[in-house]
């Protein structure tokens, strides 16, 4: 395929890229040439947004069915005051070209879904996820690895974030490290857990230059590798896991052939049942409820509460007949996400004293035992 040729104006903005060994003039014409997707024009999507379209992606594509909020404005720097109540789509189609009037920028205001998400990541070469909604992230995830599309995810939480990276036959996918999702809207989102404004700035910004590496070609991208991110001790982190035979989408014999939506399994009424506790009001607790730590056993075997039986979310499903009924079930994890989500699916499943400790064992530590090592995610 032939690349595109750089104008004077290329050459001008795109100076300090072209005193790049490793990007160049061809490095800019890939750049050029490459049409690169966002799932999500928020906390995530704004930087990546705006590095990319001001490092010369030719195409980006935007799919939010979102409008501003002024909440927003705390992190989501695509947007302005006079963008409130505007679709976001549109707003960050404005901005984009307002940085760089020579790409384009195609805005997809629609939510997504399996009936058009073949339509759209079809025209894409590369797909950048940054949604809070654990149907989308499978969703896009399921669709790259079926339509072989390089996809660079990450999620936030808090004061903590996470990045990977899938390229079709070179790593695994999103699936391998998470095979099933916990359900939808369980997992605290920015509104309800919070955010520091600054945290998505970071990864947003992995997102992009993860994204740049993959078309022209050049570094090591985040394969096999899950890169985490503690803004509070200012820790990178990296886990490294691989590709599972037994995964459903991209495993030896998939299940998973055609994208499709997810059931959204947990409502609000669930949630309204799960009892939260701060470690100041578990602490006196401990001798009578039963600790269910619902991190992954390497996780556990670091250090646990005296007591707890180690049940990984993802097996919870499976495993809820082993939850004693008798006490109070309090489910822990490491920051409060797994251990919410872990509460909510035994509350469906039929269990009625289901509790969990808010803000997790980093709380625990923090707040109750100082000495307590809480062991990083993986």
């Amino acid at each position: 395929m032939s690349l595109p040729s750089l104008t004077p104006a290329d050459l001008a903005r795109y100076s300090r890229h072209l005193s790049l060994r490793e990007v160049g003039i061809e490095g800019q014409q890939k750049l050029k040439a490459a049409k690169v997707l966002l799932v999500g024009a928020g906390g995530l999507g704004s930087p990546a947004a705006l590095y990319m379209a001001a490092s010369g992606i030719g195409t980006i594509g935007v799919i939010d069915n979102d409008q501003v909020d002024v909440s927003n404005l705390q992190r989501q720097v695509l947007y302005d005051t006079q963008s409130v109540g505007r679709p976001k789509a549109d707003m960050a189609k404005q901005r984009l070209q307002a940085l760089n009037p020579e790409i384009e920028l195609v805005s997809h205001a629609v939510e997504l879904r399996a009936a058009n998400v073949r339509d759209i990541f079809s025209r894409y070469d590369i797909v950048l996820d940054g949604t809070d909604r654990f149907t989308t992230r499978y969703l896009s995830n399921d669709a790259c690895v079926i339509l072989r599309k390089p996809l660079v995810s990450a999620a936030i939480h808090r004061f903590e974030g996470q990045a990977m990276t899938y390229v079709p036959d070179r790593g695994p996918c999103y699936r391998c490290l998470f095979a099933e999702p916990p359900a939808d809207g369980v997992v605290p989102n920015c509104a309800e857990a919070g955010v520091l404004g600054v945290l998505p700035g970071v990864m947003g910004t992995i997102q992009a230059t993860e994204a740049i590496k993959l078309v022209i070609g050049v570094g090591e991208p985040l394969l096999g590798r899950l890169l985490t991110y503690d803004a509070l001790s200012m820790r990178f982190e990296e886990f490294r896991f691989s590709r599972r035979r037994d995964c459903a989408v991209c495993g030896d014999q998939p299940s998973i052939r055609e994208p499709a939506d997810m059931v959204e399994l947990c409502s609000t009424e669930v949630m309204d049942q799960v009892r939260r506790l701060a470690p100041s009001e578990f602490w006196p607790m401990l001798p009578e409820v039963a600790i269910i730590d619902v991190r992954e056993p390497k996780e556990f075997a670091v250090s646990h509460l005296p007591g707890a039986v180690n049940i990984p979310v993802g097996q919870l499903k499976e495993r809820v007949a082993e939850i004693p009924t008798g006490r109070l079930a309090v489910f822990i994890c490491r920051s409060g996400a797994r251990s919410l989500t872990a509460s909510a699916i035994a509350t469906r499943a039929g269990l009625t004293n289901a509790a969990h400790l808010e803000g997790g064992l980093l709380a625990w530590a923090k707040d109750v035992d100082p000495s307590f090592v809480v062991a990083p995610v993986g």
